[in-house]
């Protein structure tokens, strides 16, 4: 799985933070359901902060919401943040309910298969697939300019998201 998805012990270090979705995507997989205050825009980016219940500190997070060009009632929600100890960079993709968990996400840049990541849990109304982020993969998302998440419904049958990646790299060195 190359390395898009890796490193068990830091996402399990950093399980509070599956709480840190600011209710992203629980109510709606479209855009218009992420929360938490707009700090800042970068290009098709934004950073996001809210204090989940429980935090001491505010938390931040860089957010892109897409819906599929041919489903329009099919969403998916990228967030990238940083760990609160700042040792791990994460990223969640918060897909529709309904994916097949087995076949994971898939993620290409440029057309470059990257791997696939596996589901951690599902919600009532979306599942997350996690990753600890390191260096090559984040420098991918610095120089590419679309991300494509594939979720899969069938064995057969996936449904490729494009996310742009105009904004990463300025929003990303913005995230707190």
């Amino acid at each position: 799985m190359g390395i898009f998805w890796h490193n068990r012990r830091a996402l399990a270090k950093s399980a509070w933070l599956l709480g840190l979705i600011f209710g992203l995507a629980l109510g709606s997989t479209a855009p218009a359901a992420a929360q938490g205050a707009v700090k800042s825009v970068h290009k098709d980016w934004q950073i996001r902060c809210d204090t989940p219940p429980g935090a001491k500190n505010e938390q931040c997070a860089l957010i892109q919401s897409v819906t599929s060009a041919d489903r329009a009632n099919i969403g998916l929600t990228v967030i990238v943040l940083k760990t609160a100890d700042q040792k791990s960079r994460l990223m969640r993709v918060v897909a529709p309910l309904g994916v097949l968990l087995p076949s994971g996400l898939g993620l290409k840049i440029d057309n470059a298969d990257i791997g696939r990541a596996g589901f951690v849990r599902c919600l009532p109304n979306g599942c997350i697939a996690e990753v600890v982020m390191d260096d090559a993969l984040i420098q991918k998302l610095r120089t590419g300019k679309t991300a494509t998440f594939i979720i899969f419904q069938t064995p057969e049958e996936g449904i490729g998201f494009p996310v742009s990646l105009a904004g990463f790299a300025e929003g990303y060195d913005q995230l707190p």
